[in-house]
């Protein structure tokens, strides 16, 4: 079974659609292991429990908002250096340079293309065929 195959990705995104956009993304590019949350406090309810190798997070969400959710991923021992991409519906350049101070690994802007995200998967974790 390949490293894809076997790896654990977490997507958060309070919008169902966006969450299955990138299930079936993921799913083409072999990813089998595929949980959700719907806000960022779920996120970090999850990571504290079963971390992901990977999370995708839209910013704009309730509760607590990608960044926030980036700062307590980052700020938790067992999951700092979980890869992490952040999902933007709009190309920001303030947001995106928060998230580089914060330790974001990639962004995807939506919508997405499955190409776009297998090239910004590929930049953390390499070829992925």
């Amino acid at each position: 079974m390949s490293v894809v195959a076997q790896m654990r990705v977490l997507i958060v995104d309070d919008t169902s659609t966006s969450r299955m956009l990138l299930r079936d993304g993921l799913e083409a590019l072999g990813v089998r292991n595929i949980f959700f949350a719907s806000d960022g406090e779920q996120a970090v309810q999850f990571m504290m429990k079963t971390p992901a190798h990977l999370v995708i997070s839209d910013f704009n969400m309730p509760k607590l908002d990608g960044l926030g959710l980036l700062r307590a991923i980052r700020g938790y021992a067992p999951t700092k250096r979980v890869p992490f991409i952040m999902l933007t519906g709009r190309d920001d350049r303030a947001l995106l340079e928060n998230a580089i101070k914060l330790g974001v690994n990639n962004y995807l802007t939506k919508p997405f293309t499955v190409a776009a995200l297998k090239k910004a998967l590929e930049a953390i974790i390499g070829r992925l065929s």
